[in-house]
């Protein structure tokens, strides 16, 4: 790999440790994200942090406010309910092309995936097993091969991210990862679509029991 082809654009470098933070928790709902304040902390100009900003404003992560500055977005009920609904409808799709088109080196990457999640699930590490998660549903729309579902995944991936920490039960999603796995390993779309529809039921109760416990503080 060439010098250029390792070059990142500073504001792209911003807005990856941000958005990081955001999905992560490190930068709370509704907290400020100011121009100045932020370029100061991550030793840059005020320059990349305005464009990460832009760029975290289209993610759906962060709300523009007047001049040099934004917050952190607070996601409603409503916001969780709506991102629930298409994450249902994507997965479901997803999970059962999945099935029909992986390949041997698809599931490769697949396992990985899973396997790294485990192993933060069983180390206790709660970010890297997000991560992990995250990580195995966007490699299974790798794996259903179909452009314009990978599109609109790309566009909702940092919501979809966001909304897929939102759960402090790490060995359980883990489990049901696994057999997910097993289902598209054996091609079995019947199976597959049956696990997509149990895991998206456990999810939305893992993101409400979340959100309680959030609000309890």
């Amino acid at each position: 790999m060439t010098a250029a082809e390792e070059f990142t654009p500073e504001s792209e470098r911003v807005m990856r440790t941000l958005r990081d933070q955001i999905i992560e928790g490190t930068r709370a709902p509704g907290s400020k994200l100011v121009e100045r304040e932020v370029a100061a902390e991550l030793g840059v100009s005020r320059l990349p942090v305005r464009d990460a900003l832009r760029g975290l404003v289209s993610e759906g992560l962060v709300m523009p406010r007047p001049r040099s500055w934004a917050v952190v977005r607070e996601f409603t009920p409503s916001d969780i309910s709506d991102l629930s609904e298409v994450r249902s409808a994507l997965e479901t799709l997803g999970f059962r092309l999945a099935a029909q088109r992986r390949t041997r080196a698809g599931l490769a990457r697949l396992r990985a995936d899973l396997d790294a999640e485990r192993e933060a699930a069983e180390s206790g590490d709660g970010a890297a097993a997000r991560r992990a998660a995250a990580d195995f549903h966007e490699t299974v729309t790798e794996l259903a091969d179909n452009a314009l579902l990978s599109e609109l995944e790309t566009t909702l991936r940092s919501r979809m991210r966001w909304l897929l920490g939102q759960h402090d039960d790490f060995s359980a999603v883990a489990e049901e990862h696994e057999e997910l796995y097993r289902a598209i390993e054996a091609r079995d779309v019947e199976h597959v679509e049956a696990l997509a529809e149990r895991h998206q039921t456990t999810s939305k109760e893992k993101v409400a029991a979340h959100q309680r416990r959030t609000a309890q503080g």
